[in-house]
């Protein structure tokens, strides 16, 4: 959009007392000095632009309350936006700013201000006498540190400090006691403060990919805390106080250094999802059993050899992912009769277990690359399966009873030594069927071919 067609739009802005225009990815490089006379405006975007400088007539938009700068091109802003009295909503993420003019600190109505991709190495200054904020994303950023008066920002609840190289933060953020959201995923975290614990209106704190090594046990008084993330650190134990968390709902813990879970976990009586995926377990605690709310339990990739009895008291269990360990199934298996998802994929596995067929709410069930050279008849009897993975064996034959799954909808069987399928497969309603890798020769080489599912079980279904 030209010079002429952006002062047009303005005109007609004007004269219609616009109170909202989007300018929002219009091609836009510079903004001329008219848009201060839309005084009536109290929404302005201006996102996805070519802007490199903005000019101070902004500041007299004083009904402003939505301002978003986004995704240009801007090294510095005007510090006649701090005039804008009535601003509530300032964007400027996708930017190259690395400074911010003191006068934004005097936007004391400000709510929202959003800083994500910007070269910030230092944090702006001003910004701890923004006290009505609520949110503030810095995410994406070069900050190294944060300034301690951050805690005089009493009234923020959503703190967003993902993707920085913060080692640290400060102990004043103890002071943020209305927060209820803090995100510092990707970061290069060591250690937490304490004062964390004095945050006890926090329901969600993210902290993926960092280098934590401990918590403090302080995290056990964060009672209102509903959704704890800490995958991809490097824990190699867990506080017993974090069973105090009463009213957490998931917790997250896959891929770190973890050999053995605190007994206290057992208080966690409203979990619904604990991912345990990628650890160095090698057993779990019976008192696991006691978590009679979680639906997902993941143990994918640990060095488990063996499970306790009591899983099978976990009722309302519906995922659960016991790939790459090599524990055997125990029989109260059978008794996790809400189970949707299981799998049991690189385990080794030359036979499955009786239990199995106990499972019959089961809709995915992944029994790849173990060492299986047939299916026993009972796997028809898992009539909801939709998926089945079987890729990855040594399977010389399928079952006539796979004719009864009907409403399986993907079936993989890559990489095993079938020579022929059975002719009831083509009862089946399936969208996917991965047959690569095997040394089929019936159907024969011309149905193969022909590299449709639809032609594989029309001719298999002719022939019953």
């Amino acid at each position: 959009m030209d010079h002429l067609e952006v002062l047009t739009i303005i005109y007609k802005a004007f004269k219609n007392e616009q109170t909202s225009l989007n300018f929002s990815r219009r091609g836009i490089k510079e903004l001329p000095p008219e848009i201060g006379e839309l005084t009536n405006l109290t929404r302005l975007l201006l996102s996805g632009n070519h802007l490199t400088s903005l000019p101070p007539a902004l500041g007299r938009l004083t009904n402003l309350q939505e301002l978003d700068l986004s995704d240009n091109q801007l090294t510095s802003l005007p510090p006649e936006l701090g005039q804008l009295a009535n601003l509530t909503t300032l964007i400027l993420w996708g930017n190259k700013l690395t400074s911010l003019p003191p006068e934004l600190g005097q936007l004391t109505n400000l709510t929202t201000l959003r800083l994500s991709n910007n070269p910030f190495r230092t944090p702006p200054l001003g910004l701890e006498q923004l006290t009505n904020l609520r949110a503030l994303d810095l995410s994406h950023n070069h900050l190294t540190s944060l300034p301690p008066n951050l805690g005089q920002l009493t009234n923020l609840t959503k703190l967003n400090l993902g993707r920085t190289p913060l080692t640290t933060l400060p102990p004043e953020l103890g002071q943020l006691t209305n927060l209820t959201t803090l995100q510092v995923e990707d970061g290069h975290l060591t250690t937490l403060p304490p004062e964390l614990g004095q945050l006890t209106n926090l329901t969600e704190l993210v902290l993926p990919n960092n280098r934590l090594t401990s918590l403090p046990s302080e995290l056990g008084q964060l009672s209102n805390l509903m959704r704890l993330v800490l995958l991809r650190n490097h824990l190699t134990t867990l506080p017993p106080e974090l069973g105090q968390l009463a009213n957490l709902r998931e917790l997250v813990l896959w891929s770190n250094y973890l050999t053995s879970l605190p007994p206290e976990l057992e208080q966690l009586a409203n979990l619904t999802r604990l991912d345990l995926g990628g650890n160095a377990l090698t057993s779990l605690p019976p008192e696991l059993g006691q978590l009679a709310n979680l639906t997902t339990l993941k143990l994918v990739g640990n060095a488990l050899t063996s499970l306790p009895p009591e899983l099978g008291q976990l009722v309302k269990l519906e995922k659960l992912s016991l790939s790459v360990n090599q524990t055997p199934l125990p029989d109260e298996l059978g008794q996790l009769v809400n189970l949707k998802e299981l799998s049991l994929s690189h385990k080794q596995l030359t036979t499955l277990p009786p239990q199995l067929w106990q499972l019959t709410n089961l809709t995915t069930l992944n029994l790849s690359n173990n060492a299986l050279t047939s299916l026993p008849a009972e796997v028809g009897q898992l009539v909801n399966l939709t998926t089945l993975y079987l890729s990855e064996n040594a399977l010389t034959t399928l079952p006539a009873e796979v004719g009864q799954l009907t409403k399986l909808r993907t079936l993989y069987l890559r990489d095993n030594q079938l020579t022929a399928l059975p002719l009831k497969l083509g009862r089946l309603p399936l969208m996917t069927l991965d047959l690569s890798g095997n040394p089929l020769t019936f159907p024969p080489p011309e149905v193969l071919a022909e590299k449709s599912v639809y032609a594989i079980l029309r001719y298999l279904s002719n022939r019953l």
